[in-house]
């Protein structure tokens, strides 16, 4: 909910800004705009790692 409200409010700050700026910084400004209005971008979890590790003893040499 926080987060909401502070995306509502940057954008906001942002439209104004775009209000006073040239062409340019305005195109980018409301591209930035658009990207709070979106809100966060759905993410999935990433597959768990194995951690289960098999050496190979025969590769290890010991030195005497």
């Amino acid at each position: 909910m926080l987060d909401q409200e502070f995306n509502r409010r940057q954008a906001a700050l942002l439209r104004e800004l775009a209000e006073q700026a040239d062409p340019f910084i305005k195109r980018r400004l409301l591209d930035l705009v658009s990207r709070y209005e979106k809100g966060p971008i759905k993410t999935r979890p990433l597959p768990p790692i194995s951690t289960n590790v098999q050496s190979d003893s025969s590769s290890i040499r010991h030195e005497e």
